[in-house]
């Protein structure tokens, strides 16, 4: 796990204002709510919850998530799952092919270390190439008797990776059968884009048409006398849904734990449970003019490919709207629209708080996250979280 710097060190049971700016900052009393929540919605539906650590990137989080009952966690990449297993996380899932030789060599050893652990690692394919190449790469690891987890990703409407649900899903579970070295260990059945669906009609709509594809997938493999042990995907946006089928085994979602400024713009469906904004960036005024101010929270400290963020709990008649001012820098203009009439903005050195518009990759910008108890005003920092995944693109 990557090392806390002293001065973050000595932030630990300091006030909040002690924290310097940029910094990300994580309303625990707020994130504990929505783990404990999430536990309480996988066991009122009978659903394992695998949460997805391409979130948080963090071995200590995942690690309070198992102790709260997530069985496993998700990840997208190869050096996340070793960032993940070298903080002591042993349940795994790769919900992504795996194709490249040096990568599948780093799998297959993994593989091996999680194994002697009493672990697990599993791997999504959506081709039988990917499936050949695995199983040579744990064979010339020497990666013991016991077989590695493989699933077969199928295309449920995203049209990124998959196999074409039906029968092209069933010759590549039968080719995992077929190598001693890999065990077929059900379908990922993941709609990403309708996560960010508005409505919760069209989101319900969306994976209506994605359990029709599993459902025919379900009938080739009945007719061909293969079980499937378990199916797997959802997100935060479609959860509710994939939960309620009696299908999906297993959910996978990741932004409920800390929500951003995109998902608060979807509409909530009435039986997912209610998730709390937990992520923010603690920001300050560094400059001011007439008529803006300006912050140190660049595009550095947040990412904005689902739009830039948005100031937190200011009252209607202060409300600002932040606008693009590069790498270091943003634009805070009073918003009229809100109920900023009077062209209110904040002084020199005052502190606000941002929602990034998207938490994974905002994530992925910073070192560590600094934890606070108490709220954001008269809380103080309980724990540093390493971001230990962060950088991980292989």
């Amino acid at each position: 796990m990557k090392h806390i710097p002293e001065h973050l060190q000595t932030l630990v049971g300091q006030a909040v204002k002690r924290i310097d700016t940029p910094a990300l900052v994580i309303d625990l009393d707020a994130m504990d709510r929505n783990i404990e929540r999430m536990a309480r919605f996988a066991q009122q539906h009978g659903v394992l919850w695998r949460p997805h650590a391409k979130l948080h990137k963090s071995a200590h989080i995942a690690h309070l998530l198992e102790h709260a009952g997530a069985c496993g966690h998700c990840v997208q990449k190869v050096s996340e799952a070793e960032a993940l297993a070298q903080g002591g996380i042993t349940n795994i899932f790769i919900s992504n092919e795996v194709i490249a030789q040096t990568k599948l060599a780093r799998v297959a050893a993994l593989a091996k270390a999680l194994n002697a652990q009493g672990g697990r690692l599993a791997l999504a394919v959506d081709c039988e190439e990917g499936i050949t190449r695995l199983a040579r790469a744990l064979q010339d690891a020497q990666a013991g008797d016991a077989a590695m987890d493989v699933l077969v990703e199928i295309n449920v409407g995203q049209n990124r990776c998959g196999a074409e649900p039906g029968e092209a899903a069933l010759a590549l579970a039968q080719a995992i059968a077929a190598q001693p070295v890999l065990r077929f260990a059900g379908l990922q059945a993941y709609h990403g884009g309708a996560q960010h669906l508005r409505g919760a009609e069209e989101r319900k709509t969306a994976i209506e048409q994605v359990l029709k594809l599993v459902n025919r997938t379900r009938h080739e493999f009945d007719r061909a006398g293969l079980a499937i042990p378990l199916i797997t995907g959802a997100g935060t946006g479609t959860m509710v849904n994939e939960a309620a089928s009696g299908i999906y085994g297993e959910i996978q979602p990741g932004s409920f734990l800390f929500m951003d400024a995109d998902y608060a713009t979807n509409q909530r469906d009435a039986a997912q449970p209610l998730f709390e904004h937990a992520l923010y960036v603690k920001t300050q005024v560094m400059s001011l003019s007439s008529d803006y101010a300006v912050c140190d929270a660049g595009h550095k400290a947040h990412a904005i490919d689902s739009g830039l963020p948005r100031l937190h709990a200011l009252a209607p008649e202060n409300a600002l709207r932040f606008a693009n001012g590069g790498d270091e820098h943003g634009v805070l203009h009073p918003d009229a629209d809100a109920g900023n009439h009077s062209g209110w903005l904040p002084a020199l050195g005052e502190t606000l708080w941002l929602i990034p518009g998207h938490c994974d990759p905002t994530v992925n910008l910073h070192d560590h996250l600094i934890g606070v108890r108490g709220g954001r005003l008269k809380g103080v920092v309980e724990r540093i979280f390493t971001v230990d995944g962060r950088g991980a693109l292989t």
